[in-house]
């Protein structure tokens, strides 16, 4: 069935990573994931834009005022390696492939 609400936010995320070059996705668990290169790179879900980070770049998305993509996993919350992009990034395409392209260097 479709979801208008997951629809736009992956249009959302397209429109704002443009510049990132060709991103796949792939619907999956009421979300979706991005890909660049065959790689994840970005999760959307609750209508949210997240990257994929730890470490350092977790830090730095935390620092930015970014926090992780939790959900309520048995009885308890579970945080993933997922961080919301920033807000002021999502008025930023510039800034937001710039931290797209942190999260894929991470990963690689």
């Amino acid at each position: 069935m479709p979801d208008p609400a997951l629809d736009a936010t992956i249009e959302q995320a397209r429109e704002l990573l443009d510049a990132l070059g060709p991103i796949s996705v792939r619907k999956m668990f009421g979300g979706a994931g991005l890909y660049h290169d065959g790689t994840i790179f970005c999760l959307i879900a609750e209508e949210e834009i997240f990257l994929k980070a730890s470490g350092a770049f977790a830090d730095e998305l935390s620092m930015l005022g970014s926090s992780p993509f939790i959900y309520g996993g048995k009885g308890k919350p579970v945080a993933m390696p997922y961080w919301r992009v920033p807000d002021h990034a999502l008025d930023d395409p510039e800034e937001a492939v710039t931290l797209a392209r942190k999260a894929l260097e991470h990963l690689r």
